[in-house]
């Protein structure tokens, strides 16, 4: 019998534990799509908030808050549960809260605090971070290093169809034109929705919600997780005390040093554009709610074939050249993103007209967005999964707790630099196209970085496989 690690002689029950943590991916994801990227982010940046400006610095300082939280928290819960042992117990705190704090988003009406909508928000995105720390952590007890870049990007290919049937459903059934107040397919909202009041896009967080709180179940009844090894008040202590060494040894381990370092820039890069570009395109072309879903829906759908091929490419030639073409990727489709405004490419090389043939992205200047944001699609999944590959394969499994927390805070550290840069140049130029310009700082940065780190990322541990 062979399981999804591709060992013959595995248990069903291995099976059942691969699938049960890859659909950890499948339940959280749609967090990720519909309300970060694709329907609540822009809601709130075009039409909650007073203006487009306005919103677009309100959510970029609010994402800066979660990534500061997230930076400095999550480095000290590895720790303490490398100590303690059992995962399950810390994911299942932070669903709590992520499910709580998603709920608390149907209540983001026109006119609302936009103060208090982006607290909610960020403590959402705190519980939804540490959730994945912990659950990150548990790969490597579960399948072979061989076969980590494989599952940790079918994973991800998972949770990108999960995010994007939700998705779907939305556009199709929730989502509808305040000037028809009918759906994409010609009906009444469900559940008597008002689109005048963005009730839509404020449903997307309790539907996240609930999505989350059903398919996260498989994985606490079937993945297999780690024996308790001390109480927690004991493991908090040890676990302070460990974080400290960690820190010292980190710095001695160059190779995984220098990796984390690279991570840190590039995946500021990809928080701030995958948060960002939504709202970006939204306010820029006028974009409503189902023009914006559909947009991700397409970014899915190549996301989707992209982690399914990088699977396989992981595999062959190495988790490092699948991050540093995503990267490339993520640097060319951002300067094309903000190259692009109505009328033109390229910063203007290339005039485009202003002709609108009345459908869906009717100007050529659309059309050229989106085949830019397509190279987003094709990148963002893999350079996540595969750079979680890259890190699994570069340390052993007692220390992945620790490492894995630090793993997160090189993914925050200074995540909220990136989101700080596009908001503050935005309201002090007052354009949104330079403040999104500041993204490829960071593309460029992590990839020349990135360049020169060796692979696996712990030279030690590379000599030992060969």
């Amino acid at each position: 019998m062979t399981d999804v690690t591709g060992s013959p002689s595995a248990p069903v029950v291995q099976r059942r534990g691969v699938l049960g943590w890859m659909l950890f991916d499948w339940a959280a994801q749609p967090f990720f799509t519909v309300v970060t990227t694709f329907i609540f982010g822009p809601y709130f940046i075009s039409r909650m908030a007073s203006d487009p400006v306005t919103g677009q610095a309100a959510w970029g300082y609010g994402i800066a808050a979660g990534g500061f939280l997230i930076a400095v928290f999550s480095p000290l819960l590895g720790s303490i549960a490398d100590q303690t042992g059992p995962r399950k117990p810390w994911i299942a705190v932070f669903a709590i809260m992520k499910v709580l704090a998603l709920c608390g988003l149907w209540f983001a009406a026109p006119g609302s605090s936009v103060v208090a909508v982006v607290a909610v928000f960020t403590l959402a995105s705190v519980a939804a971070e540490f959730s994945i720390v912990f659950n990150d952590s548990m790969l490597l007890r579960l399948v072979p290093k061989a076969q980590i870049g494989r599952v940790s990007n079918l994973a991800w290919g998972l949770g990108y169809l999960g995010g994007m049937i939700v998705l779907i459903f939305i556009i199709l059934f929730l989502s509808a034109s305040p000037e028809t107040g009918k759906t994409l397919l010609g009906m009444d909202p469900l559940f008597g929705l008002d689109p005048s009041q963005g009730e839509d896009a404020r449903a997307s967080g309790p539907i996240s919600a609930l999505w989350y709180a059903v398919f996260i179940l498989p994985m606490f009844l079937f993945t297999p997780d780690a024996g308790g090894r001390r109480a927690v008040k004991g493991a908090v202590r040890e676990g302070l005390a460990e974080l400290r060494s960690t820190f010292g040894e980190v710095r001695q381990r160059a190779g995984i040093f220098r990796f984390l370092i690279a991570r840190m820039i590039y995946q500021d890069g990809v928080n701030a554009l995958l948060a960002l570009g939504g709202g970006f395109a939204a306010a820029m072309f006028g974009w409503s709610i189902t023009e914006i879903g559909i947009y991700g829906i397409m970014l899915n759908v190549v996301a989707i074939f992209s982690c399914l091929y990088a699977s396989r490419l992981d595999t062959q030639l190495g988790s490092k050249l699948v991050v540093l073409i995503s990267i490339l990727l993520l640097l060319i489709a951002t300067v094309g993103i903000v190259s692009t405004g109505p009328g033109f490419t390229l910063f203007g090389a290339l005039n485009l007209g202003d002709e609108d043939n009345g459908g869906l992205f009717g100007t050529a200047a659309e059309k050229a967005y989106i085949t830019f944001g397509l190279l987003i699609g094709i990148a963002f999944g893999p350079v996540q999964a595969s750079s979680r590959a890259y890190m699994a394969r570069s340390v052993t499994e007692d220390e992945a707790g620790r490492y894995f927390g630090i793993y997160a805070l090189a993914g925050r550290a200074t995540s909220f630099t990136a989101p700080f840069m596009v908001a503050t140049v935005t309201a002090l130029s007052g354009s949104a196209r330079l403040g999104m310009a500041t993204i490829t700082i960071f593309f460029a940065l992590g990839l020349i970085l990135l360049w020169t780190t060796p692979y696996p990322a712990d030279q030690p541990a590379r000599e030992q496989e060969n």
